[in-house]
């Protein structure tokens, strides 16, 4: 695990490789209490653990820019991240770790995103 810490690592963590990884994805609600933030947090989980995929969900009370980084310092292949003000816009970010990449995704299509992507 040393070595492939080692090698698979940026100066915010542990990047797994999909096929060590912990968990196959980690889903951050930024606002729990907040209606939207908490269904779709909820939906996503929900609908991955039902694809057979290990989702880690993040609905604690610490800070947005806690939870982002140590779902970084984690470092799971792939992240969704819901906050208040992409969820009223309908949208949720997605993240792939290894690239940094993210993009906009809409709320409806975010847990068939997510599973496509762990698909590979």
């Amino acid at each position: 695990v040393g070595a492939i810490i080692e090698a698979s690592h940026d100066e915010k963590g542990i990047i797994w490789p999909a096929s060590i990884s912990p968990f196959d994805a980690g889903i951050v609600n930024l606002k729990p209490g907040h209606e939207g933030t908490d269904k779709v947090t909820e939906t996503v989980y929900a609908k991955c653990r039902e694809a057979g995929f290990d989702v880690l969900l993040d609905d604690s009370s610490d800070s947005a820019g806690a939870k982002l980084a140590s779902m970084d310092l984690i470092g799971l292949p792939w992240q969704i991240v819901a906050g208040p003000r992409s969820v009223d816009r309908g949208v949720v970010e997605l993240k792939n770790r290894q690239t940094g990449e993210t993009e906009e995704v809409g709320l409806d299509e975010a847990p068939a995103r997510l599973i496509a992507a762990l698909s590979g």
